[in-house]
């Protein structure tokens, strides 16, 4: 969740995009590189495909096959592109448990998130006095000191291989085969499918134009208890990124003026 994180450069060719990273402490490139081998095997054409890897080298470096289409971040999605990012999501889950068991755990999961968002409120980071504001705060620091979050560390459905990362940037909309495509796999890995499924509802690139998170889930064939945790991991979403966005905050340079007052609505609309 990392506010404007950059770990990589594109040279964006014809047909291949060479990707060099500028930090890999966190294993960005071996991530990426085994996620993109095991999508090539068991969902092609999801995801750019493996050409060559330099993973030890200074920097590491990935060569995959490049993509048409558009990013979704900064659309307005239409019902058949989101449509179109269930389809895709849907597919990526259905990869075998038995092969997303082998896969490194993602390095942003539900207790990570957890974690995260509790220190935040807990260092009551300078978010202002506006009523709106302290009224969403009050009520995101008392659901995260309740024992909801707490349930949501355990995962009672099979793991699935997930972005780990719900910004729109990496679905990519292909105007001719109208389909989405998911791009950047180098946060991924094993994860908790409401927890992926709440990173895309409420990922702060959600501003930037704008989704409709309700026919999303409404595509994904969710069972009750799914979709209440679904719901829980939405709100755990929401307010982590609410709590980086005071005056000083981390996530406020790359957002416009205004997404603080927007993201308390946000967290009063989930908790109501």
């Amino acid at each position: 969740m990392a506010a404007g994180r950059c770990t990589h450069r594109l040279d964006i060719r014809n047909d291949i995009v060479v990707k060099r990273y500028t930090s890999w402490e966190r294993g960005e490139p071996h991530r990426e590189w085994a996620a993109l081998t095991l999508l090539a095997e068991h969902a092609p054409d999801l995801a750019p495909a493996p050409v060559e890897a330099v993973l030890d080298a200074h920097p590491p470096m990935i060569v995959m096959t490049r993509l048409p289409g558009r990013i979704l971040r900064g659309e307005h999605a239409t019902g058949e592109q989101i449509t179109a990012m269930a389809a895709a999501l849907n597919r990526l889950h259905q990869i075998p448990a038995r092969v997303v068991k082998e896969v490194e755990p993602a390095p942003w999961g539900p207790a990570a998130a957890i974690d995260k968002a509790r220190s935040w409120a807990d260092e009551q980071l300078a978010l202002g006095q506006a009523h709106l504001v302290q009224e969403a705060f009050r009520a995101g620091a008392a659901w995260l000191a309740s024992t909801i979050p707490d349930k949501l560390t355990t995962n009672p459905l099979p793991p699935v291989l997930g972005l780990a990362d719900g910004n729109r940037a990496n679905y990519l909309w292909d105007d001719l085969q109208r389909c989405v495509r998911l791009i950047d796999w180098e946060d991924s890995g094993r994860n908790d499918r409401a927890f992926e499924l709440g990173e895309v509802c409420e990922h702060i690139s959600r501003i930037d134009g704008s989704l409709d998170a309700e026919l999303l889930l409404a595509h994904m064939d969710l069972a009750p208890e799914e979709a209440e945790r679904v719901r829980d991991f939405r709100i755990l979403i929401a307010l982590g990124w609410f709590l980086q966005l005071g005056p000083t905050g981390p996530a406020t340079p790359h957002n416009p003026v205004g997404t603080l007052e927007r993201q308390a609505k946000r967290i009063l609309q989930l908790l109501s």
